[in-house]
This record gives structure tokens, sequence and C-alpha cells, in this order.
């Protein structure tokens, strides 16, 4: 399955939520969503007025969730699977893993404008995991490491301009950040209530469970 190239915020629209894919936008007024809260097509307030199955509801939460970070399908059953096997609730195993990814956790410390960004930054290897250089966006950070930007990328654009609009977003609790010396240090695993995605996840847990 090929990755969405199309446009973001009708991605947004269709949820009906944020999903922050547009960086700094998505915390303006120019956000499509602010400007056009509903869905995106001809009839789409048409569509507002139809029931919604169980099954419709289950599947616009899991879609909803893995565009919000970007992960394809396949990658994303990996993941609840791995939730699945896991101790504790399945819901919030999931929403755990998927924060702790590299390139989730680069956002949140303010060194990229979007996911999508962040993505690309450690794709071309930007950042390095406790002094060593990881250039995998899903690799999962673990409690006590530190994610620093190499030295050689810290003047790099993106970076610099993502830091300088860094403060319109709330640093997550779970996450500690030395702004001087551009690294950020995961404190612990975050919880649900941390975790500020606006998602039924548990709808996600009963779609995969059919």
């Amino acid at each position: 399955m090929a990755r969405y190239t199309g446009p973001g915020c009708r991605l947004c629209r269709r949820a009906g939520v944020k999903l922050y894919l547009k960086g700094e936008r998505c915390y303006t007024p120019k956000c499509a969503l602010e400007r056009r809260a509903y869905p995106p097509g001809e009839h789409s307030q048409t569509h507002l007025r139809r029931r919604i199955s169980d099954y419709g509801l289950q599947l616009a939460e899991k879609q909803k969730l893995r565009r919000a970070y970007g992960v394809l399908e396949r990658q994303f059953r990996r993941y609840f699977e791995e939730a699945e096997r896991r101790p504790g609730i399945t819901a919030e195993n999931l929403l755990q893993l998927l924060e702790r990814r590299l390139d989730n956790v680069v956002y949140r410390l303010g060194f990229a404008a979007s996911r999508k960004q962040a993505r690309q930054l450690v794709s071309q290897g930007h950042f390095v995991v406790n002094d060593r250089r990881v250039n995998i966006p899903s690799y999962l950070v673990r409690a006590g490491e530190a994610v620093s930007v190499r030295e050689s990328s810290r003047a790099l654009p993106p970076i610099v301009s993502a830091l300088e609009k860094a403060g319109a977003r709330r640093l997550a609790s779970w996450l500690q950040i030395e702004s001087d010396a551009l690294r950020g240090r995961v404190l612990s695993l975050p919880t649900r209530s941390e975790i500020d995605t606006q998602v039924q996840e548990e709808l996600v847990v009963e779609y995969y469970s059919r």
C-alpha cells in the first residue's frame, strides 16, 4: 500500500479533528478545519446526517490514528499485534508504541514542524540516540534515552525554523529538552493521560478484534 501524498488538510477534515499534519499551519486560523469544519466532498453535508455503523466508527478511528502518526496499514497492524502481546491494556499499549517512535519523539521535542518532516529528517540521519546515529523513523525510544540533533545538522533550516516556532506546542510531560544543547530525553514511558492524540483507541481494538 502506497503512502498517502494528497492534501493533508483533507485527512483532518475527514477525521473531524486536527491530526497536525501541516506543522505550524495547524496552530493558526489558516487551518482548514478551522475554516471548513465538515468533511470534504460535494455531498459531505448529506453524509453527516447518515447513521454510521459500528464498523464504520471503528474503521474511522483506526484510520485517524494511523494517519496521525503516518504509519502504513501493514506496519500499524504489527503495532497492534505487539500491543496485544504486552501485559496491560492493549489500547494504551498501542498508543505508547506509536508515541515512542523516533520520528514522533523528534516532533514532540520541537525539532521538526510535523511528524512527516520528522520522519524525513530522521531518515536523512540528522539525529542521534545516546550518541549513536539512528536513521530509522520507527525506532522505539526507551525511557532514559537521549535524542540529539547531530552537530553537523544544527544549522539546518527546517530544524532551526521548527525550534523557533516550537513554543506554540506544549512539551509532553514525559519528555525533557535542553534547547541550548538541542538535546531531549525520554524521562519515562508515556501514559494515556500524557498523550493528547484525540482518538477513541478502544474502537481500534474492536476493529482488529472482529
